[in-house]
């Protein structure tokens, strides 16, 4: 069973904030960060840009910071 939602108010019970178990807060993160990656792999596949192994890029980060 879900919990109710519950809000935090101003003096004129204007809704401000809501309150979340820690339990669906991570959640949240962790699908707020799933949804971040699949837009970067989105953007990163529109671009055209030819992809290079992982090992590669990693070298030339590397030697840029030299």
């Amino acid at each position: 069973m879900k919990e109710p939602t519950q809000f935090l108010t101003n003096e004129k019970g204007e809704k401000i904030a809501v309150v979340i178990s820690i339990e669906e807060y991570e959640k949240l993160l962790e699908e707020l960060e799933e949804l971040e990656d699949i837009r970067a792999f989105d953007e990163a596949e529109a671009s055209g840009e030819i992809p290079i192994p992982f090992d590669q890029a990693i070298a030339e980060i590397k030697r840029s910071r030299k």
